[in-house]
């Protein structure tokens, strides 16, 4: 745990996904070390594997440490600038979360809105013949959910995650 823009010291994580600043040992700035270790994962989601191996840890941490990869050549030019901008070992010169979000590569697939609800953004509509399933449900399965209709609504409504919110949204979902 960190506060805001306090630096770490401690080292953490998997060594191939390790920020340089984090191997060098310095003190380091947390989300610029998170950059790091994503664009690790883009890197094998892009190529197939990761850009920094081997079986020998000292070997290893000399690899990421001089920034010793390589792109394959069938990777778009796109996303061999983000790969090559995210993977930086100057964490002050690492493209940040904005820059990333704006990026050429990024920014090809557009948003897709969906339809329908989102819990803890949309207010959830309560329907009544649900309610009535739902009390059905759990008086012929034995497992008494212990409230009354009002309750029920109340639960829906605040998002309480229970059984009976889970079976209210499993049926509106099948809806």
């Amino acid at each position: 745990m960190y506060n805001e823009g306090e630096t770490l010291k401690t080292a953490c994580g998997s060594p191939c996904y390790a920020a340089p600043e984090m191997i060098a040992g310095k003190r380091y700035h947390g989300l610029n070390s998170d950059i790091w270790s994503c664009g690790i994962i883009l890197y094998a989601m892009t190529c197939g594997y990761l850009p920094f191996e081997d079986p020998n840890t000292s070997k290893l941490y000399k690899k990421i440490l001089n920034c010793d990869y390589l792109i394959p050549g069938f990777i778009s030019k796109p996303s061999k600038d983000l790969i090559r901008k995210v993977l930086n070992t100057d964490p002050a010169k690492r493209v940040s979360v904005t820059d990333i979000r704006t990026h050429e590569w990024y920014i090809q697939v557009k948003p897709l809105e969906m339809e329908g609800i989102i819990i803890n953004k949309d207010r959830v509509p309560v329907i009544e013949e649900f309610l009535s399933k739902i009390q059905d449900c759990f008086a012929t399965s034995g497992i008494s959910p212990n409230c009354d209709l009002n309750q029920t609504v109340t639960y829906i409504q605040n998002n309480k995650h229970n059984q009976i919110t889970s079976t209210y949204y499993l049926l509106l979902k099948r809806k």
